[in-house]
């Protein structure tokens, strides 16, 4: 197949046709919705779900009533907007890179992110997730930039396999000196402990509204584009043969991916495989038309995100398991299996 990201061949899913995608969306936002309201009774203290539908219906200041809306609710407003983020971002670097095994962590977009988000705690001593989104940005796209001009160094310029390569040496390499810059500052590393390996824990509403407007324009930017993108996924040979220039539109997806990836890790950190394995799905689910991808990859992804917040705190109430360690125990097998499957269908 060329490295292209059909992984599921060019079918149409198993949803079949537009009525049972339209049908398959609308399950996913209802499954959200229950789940949102479920990772809202789990805590140090149980809640019933009666409990949690009436704080958000009639909040009366309450305990049971202040902790759902300031404590479990911003809690999953970000796994939402962080999900659907990793999620639309993986999707789109499948596509423009022609890799099925690309995603913000693996090429090393995450890692930049974060090291810049630190390098702005440290010296500038910032706390606010707006001014963090603007420095992620500018180490995503940083790392972005470099791993792409490494990887067009020698033969066959950037292929899948020397995109991927680049971008695990640029991920290890910004995560370890993220790591060592932190050894050295103790207020800092104690300020971000669990943000650094990726936690929905202690957001506060405000952080998700000052995050919600690039996640917002990310998603509707992707779904603006989700032809050119869906042309993208086919080969650049073919986009090219229809008139569509690849190296623009390329460009223009890696910028959203920068603002998709980069405003998420400055929201909850670094956390992994969301962008790996939620397209994969979307893919098998919907088939290869990313006029449909997107919005799944949105749903399922926040779906994955806060169900995975969720069954964390379910099995370790007293203590605050950052969600990209669950992600992390489900994205790493997961990972090995299209590794092999790749390596199995060369031969």
């Amino acid at each position: 197949m060329n490295g292209r990201v059909i992984g599921t061949s060019a079918h149409s899913g198993v949803t079949g046709g537009s009525v049972g995608k339209n049908a398959t969306l609308l399950l996913l936002a209802g499954l959200l919705a229950v789940a949102g309201v479920w990772a809202m009774t789990v805590g140090t203290s149980d809640l019933a779900a009666s409990e949690v539908v009436d704080a958000l219906v009639r909040f009366d200041g309450s305990r049971e009533h202040t902790v759902v809306i300031y404590v479990r609710l911003p809690r999953v407003l970000a796994g939402i907007l962080v999900g659907a983020s990793f999620a639309v971002a993986g999707a789109i670097m499948q596509a423009a890179t022609n890799n099925p095994l690309a995603s913000p962590d693996l090429l090393g977009i995450n890692a930049g992110a974060a090291f810049c988000v630190v390098m702005s705690i440290i010296l500038f001593n910032t706390d606010s997730s707006a001014v963090h989104a603007w420095f992620a940005f500018a180490g995503a796209t940083a790392a972005a930039v470099a791993v792409y001009t490494v990887a067009s160094f020698g033969v066959g310029g950037a292929t899948p396999l020397k995109l991927l390569l680049a971008g695990a040496v640029f991920s290890v390499f910004l995560t370890s000196l993220t790591t060592a810059v932190l050894i050295f500052d103790q207020g800092a590393l104690d300020q971000i402990r669990l943000w650094a390996v990726g936690s929905l824990a202690g957001r506060p509403l405000s952080s998700s509204v000052a995050i919600a407007p690039y996640t917002i324009l990310g998603i509707l930017a992707a779904l603006l584009f989700r032809r050119q993108i869906t042309t993208l996924s086919l080969g650049a040979e073919i986009a090219r043969s229809i008139g569509q220039n690849a190296v623009l539109w390329r460009a223009i997806a890696a910028g959203i991916v920068v603002i998709l990836a980069g405003s998420a890790v400055a929201l909850a950190g670094p956390i992994a495989f969301v962008g790996l394995v939620v397209p994969h799905i979307a893919r098998m689910t919907m088939g290869v038309d990313y006029r449909w991808i997107i919005p799944f990859s949105g749903l399922f992804g926040a779906l994955l995100v806060v169900s995975a917040d969720a069954v964390a705190r379910l099995l370790m109430p007293s203590q605050s398991l950052p969600v990209g360690v669950t992600m992390a125990l489900i994205g790493a097998p997961f990972f090995i299996y299209l590794a092999r499957s790749r390596a199995d269908a060369r031969a």
